[in-house]
């Protein structure tokens, strides 16, 4: 386990620094990942682990904005360390980013449902790796990316009567902006679709993860699958 100093802020006029566990058992894609982040003035690798108790461990020492999660690791796996790391009081902010060698992982998925914030290849080109990190920092899900659809698509087909019942507490408003966020469509384009403004979708969605109790929009889609809102090759 590598460990750097605390996160570090910038100063009042500049951007705020995104801190970054990178957990992965092989060294060379940790350095690759390190390397690749390493190149972006508002983003901070403040350490490494090998196996999935590491990082358990790291995260609650550092408590990064963003862990980089390998699911195959010795000891416990990235499932389970995402899930002990969310259910920490002092880490249960911290966005998880799976990271798989396959585009269908079934791992993925109980990953999403342990609130994981989403999921990448390892192959993943350094301009996205880069963009996704910043993109969970800011509160969003890894949505866009086919990959992630079709693994819910996959996956996401138990129908439970409490999860359908779940969406009873939402406004005829709100459902309608459900449905929208679980078919991976933008907040500005949400706006475009039912005539509001960006801000008043902002507020629909934030409502609808207070009421239906999820971490963002991943589980949004998750939801909506199991609910049948959405089958697949709807999205």
């Amino acid at each position: 386990m590598t460990t750097a100093a605390g996160p570090q802020m910038t100063t009042a006029a500049g951007p705020q620094v995104t801190t970054v566990v990178i957990a992965d058992d092989q060294h060379l894609v940790r350095a690759g990942f390190r390397l690749i982040l390493a190149t972006q003035s508002d983003i901070d690798v403040v350490g490494e682990a090998s196996t999935g108790d590491e990082a358990v461990e790291i995260t609650a020492t550092t408590r990064p904005d963003v862990v980089l999660m390998d699911i195959q690791m010795p000891g416990i796996d990235g499932i389970e360390a995402t899930r002990r790391i969310l259910a920490d009081v002092r880490t249960r902010n911290v966005r998880v980013l799976i990271l798989t060698t396959f585009d269908l992982d079934e791992y993925v998925y109980d990953a999403l449902r342990a609130g994981a914030s989403g999921f990448l290849l390892k192959d993943v080109p350094p301009e996205q790796l880069v963009a996704a990190v910043r993109m969970v920092n800011q509160g969003d899900a890894l949505l866009a990316p086919r990959i992630t659809r079709r693994l819910i698509e996959q996956f996401a087909l138990a129908r439970a009567p409490s999860t359908i019942a779940r969406l009873e507490l939402l406004s005829a408003r709100e459902t309608e902006v459900f449905h929208l966020v679980a078919r991976g469509l933008s907040n500005r384009e949400i706006a475009e679709r039912i005539y509001v403004g960006e801000t008043t979708v902002k507020t629909h969605v934030t409502r609808i993860l207070t009421k239906l109790d999820l971490r963002d929009r991943v589980q949004v889609v998750v939801l909506a699958y199991e609910a049948g809102v959405i089958t697949p090759g709807q999205a």
